[in-house]
């Protein structure tokens, strides 16, 4: 089974076609859940943040929409956890998809699901309030300025 998640990322980072021996069940992911699989499944914030810079990962925050129109990051798009379903169409297989929400929760729930559907995704391990603490001042300036064209 190590085989197969080794390819299975392979082929998710490269972004070439995966053919799996077996479907991609909740059972099969758990039993094949290792430690390299508990270390992908996780990204720090400046790794998210310079990937994003470079145009390699999308950002969601699944947070309720009350939750997002009470504050927000406005680099952030938003498809709350109970819409990722039928939302499934705006997030684009050829990026990693970093799941947010205040800790880290209802992230990784949605991080589980994504990864069911095939894609490349991870959650923030700091969270939004990890984020929030972290993009203060020069920080958030700074970011916001290597953004720019």
């Amino acid at each position: 089974m190590k085989i197969f998640w080794t390819t299975l990322m392979t082929c998710l980072l490269m972004g070439a076609p995966v053919l799996a021996a077996e479907p991609l069940t909740f059972d099969n992911y758990l039993k094949s859940f290792d430690y390299l699989e508990r270390s992908n499944m996780k990204i720090s914030i400046p790794e998210m943040l310079k990937l994003y810079k470079q145009g390699a990962v999308q950002i969601i925050d699944i947070r309720f929409p009350e939750e997002f129109k009470a504050w927000r990051f406005g680099f952030i798009q938003n498809i709350p956890l109970n819409e990722l379903p039928d939302r499934l169409k705006e997030l684009d297989k050829s990026k990693i998809i970093v799941t947010v929400c205040p800790h880290y929760d209802r992230a990784e729930i949605a991080r589980t699901y994504l990864t069911l559907k095939g894609y490349h995704s991870k959650y923030l391990v700091e969270g939004f309030l990890g984020l929030a603490d972290y993009m203060r001042g020069d920080r958030a300036k700074d970011f916001i300025n290597e953004l720019k064209p």
